[in-house]
């Protein structure tokens, strides 16, 4: 795990415009094969917590989860990791705004353009809809942010709107909200409620 973090930290100084040299050797000695490009650490907590409800390893398996910081960066990311780059396969979840640079990215790097996977509009958006907004409120009154929740209701610019946009907005209103709920959620589900996108990129790792 310790040397997986530091793959991580050299592919990006890598995609920053820094030597590649250190992550070409972490991925041939860690036998990386697949990376699994994120837009941020919430998608990342997400398919982390799917891979751990089904019993698998990613890591031992050579799959690599990498939260870029934005789907703006996957060009960069794609380059060095893809074919032109390190020649590892790509793939990736993002939301339906950023597909065009997800498509673009695996362009120009050179991978198979049908590699990414598109949520409709975000992932937490996709977990609220498979859960439904009574367990949604469930889960948040047992992870104890109920009162918060009731505060963030009654602003002036929630008024009106429907619950499921409001727990979405929820969720992204304080630091660190949207991971530790991208693992709540994904918890929550029955199995056979796994959001479309997120199902099919743990199926095809």
């Amino acid at each position: 795990m310790a040397d997986l973090a530091k793959f991580r930290e050299a592919v990006d100084a890598w995609a920053a415009g820094g030597p590649g040299d250190l992550a070409r050797e972490l991925a041939a000695r860690l036998t990386v094969r697949t990376v699994v490009l994120l837009e941020g650490p919430s998608d990342a907590a997400a398919v982390n917590a799917l891979a751990a409800n089904r019993g698998r390893n990613l890591e031992a398996e050579g799959i690599c989860v990498l939260s870029m910081g934005g789907a703006m960066s996957v060009a960069r990311y794609a380059g060095v990791l893809g074919p032109s780059g390190v020649g590892l396969r790509l793939t990736g979840l993002c939301d339906e705004a950023e597909r065009r640079y997800y498509a673009s990215g695996w362009e120009r790097a050179g991978a198979a353009p049908e590699g990414f996977f598109v949520c409709k509009a975000d992932l937490e958006d996709e977990l609220i809809r498979a859960l439904g907004v009574t367990r949604v409120e469930e889960l948040v009154r047992a992870e104890g942010d109920v009162r918060a929740l009731q505060t963030f209701l009654r602003q002036p610019a929630q008024h009106g709107r429907p619950r499921h946009r409001q727990l979405r907005r929820f969720l992204g209103t304080k630091k660190g909200r949207k991971i530790r709920y991208g693992q709540v959620l994904v918890e929550a589900l029955d199995p056979d409620r796994v959001p479309t996108p997120l199902d099919d990129l743990l199926t095809s790792l």
